[in-house]
């Protein structure tokens, strides 16, 4: 079904709940009881902060982060929910690296759940590239419902996407 493109890969007694919810125009509903709030994370400003402190917190090892933006040229459905680069210049005869955390700017209006598991998940790639049993494990370090947020942030971006607004 097209309206759940975003929960691709998601078993199907969960998204026949989710098709239940939305025949009864109740999904948006059961998000806002649950995350009744959004956050007050609006700049680029703030969200560095936000994401250094969380880096702090469980990534003290790990490269520095040069720049953590809001980016409206990621379309949530083809680049996922943020982007993790990593960019190399020569400088002075050296190779430097500069890692950029970008999340999509849609997330400006997301409830705090659905933000951090966009930035714990932009962190755990400064120390795994890839989507791996490590990597996941990584995210669950730094958010213990990371799993459970990701899916509700799919459901969240689902009925933005009923709306028009995704």
């Amino acid at each position: 079904m097209s309206e759940l493109i975003y929960l691709n890969g998601y078993p199907e007694h969960l998204l026949s709940q989710v098709r239940t919810l939305i025949a009864e125009q109740r999904l948006g509903e059961v998000l806002q009881k649950r995350y009744p709030d959004a956050h007050n994370i609006a700049t680029d400003k703030a969200l560095y902060a936000y994401t250094q402190d969380l880096k702090s917190q469980y990534l003290r090892n790990a490269p520095p982060i040069n720049k953590v933006a809001y980016d409206s040229k990621i379309h949530v459905l083809n680049n996922a929910l943020g982007l993790h680069t990593a960019i190399s210049r020569v400088q002075g005869g050296k190779l430097k690296a500069k890692a950029e955390i970008r999340v999509a700017t849609v997330f400006k209006s997301a409830p705090v759940a659905f933000l951090r598991m966009i930035v714990v998940h932009e962190l755990a790639h400064l120390k795994e590239k890839d989507h791996n049993k490590a990597f996941y494990s990584l995210c669950c370090h730094m958010e213990p419902q990371y799993h459970q947020f990701e899916f509700d942030t799919r459901l969240w971006l689902t009925q933005l996407a009923l709306k028009g607004s995704a």
